[in-house]
């Protein structure tokens, strides 16, 4: 069975994306020679992100990160690739799609170009969702700065988790120079919303005057 992309939606991707996979990739494969592979590209042969990953099974990797993200295996994988075999003209999309299966271990079928692209705009399109969610829950004043703190803490963790799976090695001190960054854009956030919460602000969809203690004007 071809994996393929689903709707953009996600809904046919998200169940394909529950079925457990066979036949995961044999740990030495990632070592495989030119003349082992033939007909393979050799930056394909030379990618090396996703090793720590060698003879995990897909349906144990979608498991993961159903429990922590919105995003699948399936289009962790593609976005991944997508951004690594970007060239001057654009995704490397047929290529990516065609060695699938050499360039992430628990993938194991072909996709054609038009079902990476679909899996890459699945991915966008849940990161943009979920980054609306969360700076809506940040900027509403649901949360107190200290809970806000431990939701991104929460956060951070699993997007270092995935970098180090992906074979990104982060020192300490870069580790804690993210975190430092993410705590002041955090603080210039909520004094923001702040700000928008006690003051006019103008309704983006229909251009009304709002203020924090009324809807819209007339309404």
């Amino acid at each position: 069975m071809t994996e393929q992309g689903g709707d953009e939606d996600g809904s046919t991707a998200d169940a394909a994306d529950a079925e457990p996979e066979s036949d995961a990739a044999e740990p030495d494969a990632a070592d495989a020679t030119a003349e082992a592979t033939p007909g393979v590209p050799e930056d394909v042969q030379k990618y090396d992100r996703f090793k720590k990953m060698d003879g995990a099974q897909y349906e144990r990797v979608n498991e993961f990160l159903r429990d922590r993200t919105y995003i699948t295996a399936r289009e962790w994988a593609i976005a991944r690739l997508c951004a690594d075999f970007r060239t001057e003209t654009g995704v490397e999309m047929t290529k990516i799609g065609e060695n699938l299966p050499e360039l992430v271990p628990f993938m194991t079928d072909t996709y054609t170009p038009q079902a990476v692209n679909q899996a890459r705009a699945s991915f966008e399109d849940k990161v943009t969702t979920a980054g609306a969610t969360f700076l809506y829950g940040a900027m509403s004043d649901f949360f107190t700065a200290d809970e806000l703190d431990d939701v991104m803490y929460e956060a951070t963790e699993v997007a270092k988790f995935l970098l180090e799976v992906e074979g990104v090695e982060l020192s300490v001190e870069e580790e804690l120079d993210a975190e430092d960054r993410i705590s002041e854009v955090m603080r210039d956030v909520r004094e923001a919303s702040d700000e928008l919460r006690h003051s006019e602000a103008t309704c983006p969809n229909c251009g009304h005057e709002m203020s924090g203690d009324a809807g819209h004007a007339d309404d």
